[in-house]
């Protein structure tokens, strides 16, 4: 099948995945918002997609989740879109041009790309609640970016990379590229 319509398929498949898997949650913003269960999805698809569908997929979720459901509400799902955008786009092109494709390099990219798009969120908050009355202070940016994130932080740091090895084992994605063997030539 040709790579691109695969692409396809799976990032519309993780899209599903992700408009349902936050009724998980019960619909209770307070559990969603610890669990951040749109995010899953959302580094997988950057992961085994790449980066370009990572982004579309990570940019069009909240706003359609938000259109079907009403949540997240808005202007939180303008800004969860611009983060979990940043979330595809940054751990698909980090993952995608390492070297080695192990678990070293998947956790480099999915930090990297958990705070870039936290830093994105923040950004985004911050010029919507500008344009209000409310301020969004850094007191509000470490809570909704940190603190309230931990269970969803651990969450997405233990089932991505297992998903993700599940995966390589079923010789679905390849992950487990290892360096050639150190070994001198004769």
């Amino acid at each position: 099948m040709n790579k691109h319509i695969k692409n396809l398929i799976l990032s519309g498949m993780l899209l599903a995945i992700g408009i349902v898997l936050p009724f998980l949650t019960g619909q209770i913003q307070q559990i969603g918002n610890m669990l951040l269960p749109m995010h899953i999805p959302v580094l997988l698809c950057g992961l085994i997609c790449g980066w370009r569908y990572g982004g579309a997929v990570g940019l069009v979720m909240p706003l359609l989740r938000n259109l079907l459901f009403r949540m997240p509400p808005m202007p939180n799902a303008v800004s969860m879109a611009f983060e979990l955008a940043a979330y595809g786009l940054i751990v698909g092109l980090l993952y995608g041009r390492s070297k080695w494709k192990c678990i070293f390099s998947l956790y480099r990219s999915m930090l990297i790309a958990m705070v870039s798009g936290r830093v994105v969120w923040g950004v985004v908050q911050a010029a919507i609640l500008g344009i209000g009355e409310t301020a969004f202070t850094f007191k509000m940016f470490m809570a909704g970016a940190l603190f309230n994130a931990v269970p969803g932080i651990i969450l997405q740091l233990i089932l991505v990379p297992a998903i993700m090895i599940a995966l390589d084992k079923a010789k679905l994605v390849p992950f487990s590229k290892k360096k050639p063997s150190q070994t001198p030539q004769s």
